[in-house]
């Protein structure tokens, strides 16, 4: 059991591929075309509600730009080839103007820029300058998933794993845990490890007992 729980904890490097897109589509589309260089624009911020993946989002771009050979600055702070500013509404003023200056710069090069914040550009506290360069490329408001979504995608994601996913064990998982798709996903993963573990079908008994161990 110990070893399942530590298994649950997040994982050291997120994957652009357990992300799930819901609705949004474009912003994944538009994210997987700067990875491959197809992409006609190359600065995007993101924006949502606390809790609907943006920091998981940038992470694991930015671990698919390195897999590609980038060079990434993960603070938002330094130019390079693939740049991160995430929580752009928490900047100092002094991150501000090193952002700022990095974004001038990035732009100039032809690099990459993804930034990530809690509200749209137009009304983020952050001085006017950069709040105009985060606002110059593409903006995207990411939508968290809907129960119904995240009941299909724990659905196809134990299909992926080799079960079938019972609907009582699916609405516990909601109910009784964290409700971001990566913590519901990993609970899913330690859920069928458990199964195989003890032997015993994957069934809400399991459930109950596996999120004991907490």
């Amino acid at each position: 059991m110990q070893q399942l729980l530590l298994d649950i904890r997040p994982p050291a490097r997120p994957d652009l591929a357990r992300f799930v897109a819901g609705r949004n589509i474009e912003l994944l589309a538009q994210l997987e075309a700067m990875l491959d260089g197809t992409a006609a624009e190359r600065s995007v911020y993101v924006w949502g509600a606390p809790g609907s993946g943006k920091s998981y989002l940038l992470a694991a771009w930015a671990h698919a730009c390195e897999a590609r050979g980038m060079v990434v600055d993960f603070t938002g702070r330094h130019a390079a080839q693939a740049v991160i500013a995430d929580e752009v509404e928490t900047w100092s003023d002094a991150r501000q103007h090193d952002g700022f200056a990095a974004f001038n710069r990035v732009r100039e090069a032809g690099g990459l820029w993804l930034a990530a914040g809690n509200a749209p550009p137009a009304e983020l506290p952050v001085m006017p300058e950069l709040r105009t360069r985060l606002g110059w490329g593409l903006v995207f408001h990411l939508q968290g998933l809907d129960d119904a979504e995240k009941r299909a995608a724990l659905a196809r994601h134990a299909e992926s794993l080799g079960f079938r996913l019972d609907a009582q064990v699916a609405d516990y998982l909601l109910n009784h845990t964290a409700r971001d798709m990566q913590s519901l996903l990993r609970v899913l993963e330690a859920l069928d490890r458990f199964s195989l573990e003890t032997r015993r079908p994957i069934t809400l008994p399991l459930l109950r007992q596996l999120l004991r161990g907490f």
